[in-house]
């Protein structure tokens, strides 16, 4: 086991002492799943993602709560299309059992007993979840002997069931999900193999600010992509034509490269680049020098010495976080520069950890998802955790562990 960052106590450890027998255990799931107009769910891999603590819970004699977010709804005010209903449908097909949905749960109107699964209605549908309510979360604490949070997607907000709960009720641990987080960005950036080399990218350096900066004072190669990177080529006073970038952040930019330097590390700047004239799949992709980028060209990927040269470099890594592909990488003749990565990454030697949107739509693209050996789920979370903030679902949890 790695030096993790977050001392807390976990589900599983709990179980296995058999400390969960004839306890009421709720489970803040993240069973927040994509929807079509008719209500069908497009895509289960939270949900299944979520059975193993459930599968825990009642394997040890549990009687089980489970609740979750879905959609933005408002607070009090009831709307089927808000509804976990679907959600308890394909739980109940999973496991193959009945799985009865509980609306207006918080005064614990219902009865769970040991073996019994129920789904808790959205909790975002209860007044002062959002805004972390107390009197909320006491109530809801006291539905149960055991807390526990499975939702690292939500880590980064403090809310009644993913903060203020965690005060009250008699136990608060970390599910499977969330402890496989807080190992992996714990090997990561707790007490990481070096060389530590770090990919951020995507369209505005102001959005990854203080993720580069952060990471600017840990990493050995900071490796820049997107707009991010034609940003940091200005800093360097390299043409990028009609490129999307920031050039009121260049300062920034040289900050974050004069702080790498004095470290001995690096900020590998493209050495060629694809472009183009117009952000189309019709487009015909040219590959240019970095110092040869025409007024009217707009930079859409980094090119293949660069690409290479990066390869290596990940090929020698200790570690690798992933944050952002490199180019415009929906378009194929502009993701030649993130296939190359991404390959690069698979057969890397370096314990690799990947997060963030795109990042997944890029690693699905190009089949890797079984060569990472870690991709965050958790979106804002993980951009959160990467800029050095505290989050709240794991402060509490920490704070709790001392109990």
């Amino acid at each position: 086991m790695p030096e993790t960052l977050f001392k807390v106590k976990r589900l599983s450890e709990l179980a296995a002492a058999g400390l969960l027998k004839g306890k009421r255990v709720l489970i803040r799931a993240d069973l927040n799943v994509p929807q079509d107009d008719m209500g069908n769910i497009t895509e289960d891999t939270r949900i299944k993602a979520s059975m193993p603590a459930v599968q825990m819970c009642l394997d040890a004699g549990a009687a089980v709560m489970v609740t979750s977010h879905l959609g933005r709804p408002t607070e009090g005010e009831f709307k089927l299309e808000d509804s976990l209903a679907p959600v308890a449908d394909r739980i109940a097909t999973l496991l193959n059992r009945k799985v009865p949905l509980i609306s207006d749960w918080v005064d614990g109107n219902f009865e769970v007993n040991s073996g019994d699964l129920v789904l808790l209605e959205n909790c975002r549908l209860n007044v002062g979840e959002k805004k972390n309510n107390d009197e909320l979360a006491k109530k809801i604490a006291a539905l149960c002997d055991v807390y526990v949070n499975d939702a690292f997607g939500t880590a980064h907000r403090a809310e009644a069931t993913t903060h203020g709960v965690a005060k009250y009720a008699p136990i608060a641990c970390a599910g499977p999900l969330m402890a496989a987080e807080l190992d992996a960005l714990s090997r990561a950036l707790a007490s990481p193999k070096r060389p530590l080399v770090a990919i951020v990218a995507g369209s505005k350096v102001s959005s990854k600010l203080t993720i580069l900066k952060a990471l600017a004072d840990k990493v050995d190669e900071l490796i820049v992509g997107g707009g991010i990177a034609n940003t940091f080529m200005l800093a360097k006073g390299l043409p990028i034509g009609k490129s999307l970038a920031e050039p009121d952040l260049v300062n920034e930019a040289r900050e974050i490269m004069d702080i790498m330097e004095k470290r001995g590390a690096h900020v590998p700047i493209p050495e060629d680049v694809v472009v183009a004239n117009e952000l189309s799949p019709l487009a015909r992709a040219n590959r240019v020098a970095a110092d040869q980028v025409a007024d009217d060209d707009m930079i859409l990927d980094i090119g293949p010495k660069t690409a290479a040269r990066l390869s290596t470099m990940l090929a020698h890594a200790g570690t690798i976080v992933w944050n952002g592909p490199l180019g415009v990488f929906e378009i194929d003749q502009f993701g030649g520069g993130t296939k190359m990565l991404a390959a690069a990454i698979a057969h890397s030697p370096a314990f690799s950890i990947a997060g963030g949107g795109d990042t997944l739509a890029a690693i699905a693209k190009y089949g890797i998802e079984n060569q990472v050996d870690y991709i965050s789920t958790g979106g804002g979370a993980f951009l959160e955790f990467l800029e050095g903030k505290t989050l709240p679902a794991f402060a509490v949890l920490t704070e709790r562990a001392k109990d």
